[in-house]
């Protein structure tokens, strides 16, 4: 119970820094004679937005599948410059 309540405190805190930023940002964003964002800029937003997050999350997935498969250890470094005495028997 403890871990849930220091992971929501935490989260908290993120969303509030987070909002404080968003807001402190809009402040400038105005204060240099920035316009409205007109509906093309929002749809722009909110694609390019969501791709990143898509994208972020089909990468650190294909990450942790190929770590829970094997994948990474079975990586051939006999070509790597930092290993000068590679010997093939050293291979799993």
């Amino acid at each position: 119970m403890a871990r849930l309540a220091r992971f929501l405190r935490n989260l908290l805190i993120a969303a509030t820094i987070a909002a404080a930023a968003t807001w402190l940002i809009s402040l400038f964003w105005l204060a240099i004679g920035g316009g409205d964002l007109p509906l093309h800029g929002w749809i722009a937003l909110l694609i390019g937005s969501f791709g990143t997050v898509g994208l972020a999350w089909v990468l650190m997935g294909l990450a942790f599948r190929s770590h829970r498969e094997g994948w990474d250890d079975r990586v051939d470094n006999s070509l790597d410059p930092g290993r000068e005495d590679f010997d093939k028997d050293d291979r799993r």
